[in-house]
């Protein structure tokens, strides 16, 4: 059998030099705002995985109303999913996702977010792929506000 997954998330920009995405740091005029490092790839990849397998959402996992979560790194977000996911016998098929950004310029960092994506979750990296994209100058992120990323994961059957 196979499972479709969906993820989104999103933040807004706050004062900062970096951004997080995929588990790789790029500079940035901004940070995020966030209760854990705001890692809104990985995020997106986490619910994505998590709905697939019907085991609930990322806030039932980790709500940001703990304080132990707080600066949570969202590589071992992910990685304790994928265990999660690998428990139930499930196999991610592929990955494919979209950050939303209007800055910073992501394209020279594509390949970095790929292979960390890839190696977080034990996957060859023709199975991850990930792209990026403007808002046009349009909305929130158009004004450079913050930034999104929408995920869409294929898993293979696991014992439910």
């Amino acid at each position: 059998m196979l499972r479709i997954g969906f993820g989104y998330d999103s933040h807004s920009f706050i004062e900062g030099d970096h951004i997080l995405l995929g588990g790789v740091r790029i500079s940035h005029k901004y940070s995020v705002k966030a209760h854990s490092d705001g890692d809104v790839l990985l995020h997106a990849i986490s619910d994505a995985l998590l709905g697939a397998a019907a085991l609930g959402d990322l806030g039932q996992h980790f709500p940001d109303t703990d304080p132990k979560y707080s600066n949570m790194d969202s590589m071992d977000i992910v990685s304790h999913i994928f265990s999660l996911l690998q428990e139930r016998g499930f196999q991610i098929n592929n990955i494919d996702a979209t950050i939303i950004a209007q800055s910073p310029k992501l394209s020279p960092h594509m390949s970095a977010i790929r292979h960390s994506v890839a190696t977080v979750l034990n996957l060859p990296i023709s199975q991850v792929s990930v792209k990026a994209t403007t808002n046009e100058h349009m909305g929130w992120i158009g004004r450079e506000e913050g930034l999104a990323a929408h995920v869409v994961v294929l898993l293979a059957a696991g014992t439910d």
